[in-house]
């Protein structure tokens, strides 16, 4: 501690230490803040809602890209570089279930154009494991991804599935008693893409908080006003109640999410880019106590054949999108910053479901038609029932690329960083370049875990906890938050 208290001294002209204000408290901004935190940098972070990572619904890692076809290998190998690096960081966030990618017959793609990724993700992560024990957060990397011939998924048709199912062959057995397997082209393909859970995300993130002196948490508060004199930034703020307050800090994080454009406006750094609206829909469908695993049925985004993925949780609760315009995707819902604000304007409608919500006629409305659209694949999920509020919000995608996926943090002169992450996995990622390049702390050869032994000592259990009243408050059911399988 004492080396760190030289360094920042040496890198801060005014003898102070450097402090550091974050704006935004959701997987980009509770990361950053965590993670300078736990190197000793004193940081404030201003969220102006009740609670931490509140953004958009994270339902899967996204580690190697492997459920998006339009995206490049080089988006693949840093997503799951990234993937791991933050499960290392956030080790009970994940829920360990396979993913079953499927094509159905209606799509123009072919399942096996994905197999030289998958071998090359495969490798990459076979590489990854050599080099460091620790990032074998994926299973194995030798049973990385199995395919399967339709006659191998019928013999598993009727199998009774274990008590806890460990096999790729395990998983697939509700699948293939339950899926139209005359819909659908083969191989199908089952990947080693796990679950992670938002819910225990912030509950991690906010436990370990509670046990930091040196970052303080300023919820129900907005930043108002941001002027740079002499080499400081002078910050106001206004919370709830109309209280405003003026700090100072060194560096400013803009980690605003979908609304990062607002800051870039208020300091005048510019900058391009999109951003969009999306939905997932919560139901429930009486699954006999059966242990699916997420499925993905391919299918051309925005048509009505998009596609369609479901996602489980304990109990019978299922978490749906699908890649329509009437579930996931909204008409109007992707809008582009313009020459005159770098922040881009969604819809009023849109802005409505965010600030306030929705109402139980659409939510069920919408949900319908998403247990609808699931049901053309899985046709016994017509019985599902919609169970509560949509996981909804609006991401930001840098530039203007809709296909960007992987992304992290651009900077301004010496002092402004804005983090643009589009998939959560790339927020540690984020934090690192910005300790690096501001020389907040000198890297050498430090684990993820020695960097933060304070989020590290976190146990399942108080995570779970935690993450189950984050979503009892919220209005969701509580399975979002709770491991999948269950802890036993």
């Amino acid at each position: 501690m004492k080396e760190l208290a030289e360094l920042m001294l040496k890198n801060n002209k005014s003898g102070l230490a450097p402090r550091v204000a974050v704006i935004g408290g959701g997987v980009a901004g509770a990361t950053a803040a965590l993670h300078m935190a736990e190197l000793g940098v004193q940081v404030r972070l201003i969220e102006k809602r009740d609670s931490l990572v509140n953004g958009p619904p994270i339902c899967h890692l996204h580690a190697g890209g492997n459920l998006y076809r339009e995206i490049s290998l080089q988006q693949c190998i840093e997503l799951l570089h990234q993937s791991i690096d933050i499960v290392r960081l956030f080790p009970h966030t994940l829920n360990e279930r396979p993913t079953i990618i499927a094509t159905p017959l209606s799509d123009g793609g072919e399942p096996n154009e994905l197999l030289e990724r998958l071998n090359t993700i495969k490798t990459a992560y076979k590489d990854l494991v050599e080099l460091d024990s620790a990032n074998k957060v994926l299973g194995e990397p030798s049973s990385y991804f199995k395919t399967y011939s339709r006659s191998e998924i019928e013999a598993l048709i009727g199998l009774d599935q274990p008590e806890r199912p460990s096999t790729f062959d395990d998983w697939m057995i509700p699948f293939a008693s339950g899926a139209d397997l005359d819909a659908l082209k083969y191989p199908v393909i089952a990947v080693q893409e796990y679950g992670w859970s938002v819910f225990r995300l912030a509950a991690s993130a906010t436990l370990a908080f509670e046990s930091l002196s040196n970052c303080s948490l300023h919820f129900n508060t907005s930043l108002i006003k941001a002027v740079r004199n002499n080499e400081v930034w002078e910050l106001t703020t206004k919370d709830s109640d109309g209280n405003q307050s003026t700090f100072h800090a060194d560096y400013l994080v803009n980690a605003c999410g979908y609304l990062t454009g607002t800051l870039d406006d208020m300091v005048e750094k510019p900058r391009n880019r999109l951003v969009e609206f999306k939905a997932a829909y919560v139901s429930h469908w009486d699954t006999e106590q059966q242990y699916w695993p997420e499925v993905i049925f391919h299918g051309e985004r925005g048509t009505p054949k998009g596609m369609a993925q479901l996602t489980p949780y304990p109990n019978g609760v299922f978490q749906l999108h699908g890649m329509t315009k009437d579930i996931t995707l909204f008409e109007n819902g992707l809008v582009s910053s313009t020459g005159q604000s770098s922040q881009p304007v969604l819809p009023s409608h849109l802005k409505r479901k965010i600030n306030l919500g929705w109402t139980e006629q659409v939510a069920n409305e919408r949900t319908g038609k998403a247990i609808a659209h699931m049901s053309q694949m899985i046709p016994d999920y017509a019985s599902a029932t919609p169970l509560g509020t949509p996981l909804f919000g609006a991401q930001q995608i840098p530039g203007q690329d809709d296909t960007l996926r992987s992304a992290d943090v651009t900077f301004e002169k010496d002092d402004y960083a804005r983090v643009e992450v589009v998939k959560g996995s790339s927020a540690l990622e984020a934090a690192r370049k910005m300790v690096s390049t501001w020389k907040l702390y000198q890297y050498s050869s430090e684990s993820i875990e020695e960097l933060h032994p304070v989020t590290l000592k976190l146990t399942a259990q108080e995570i779970e906890s935690r993450a189950e009243e984050l979503a009892t408050q919220r209005g969701y059911p509580k399975e979002l938050a709770k491991f999948y399988p269950e802890r036993i």
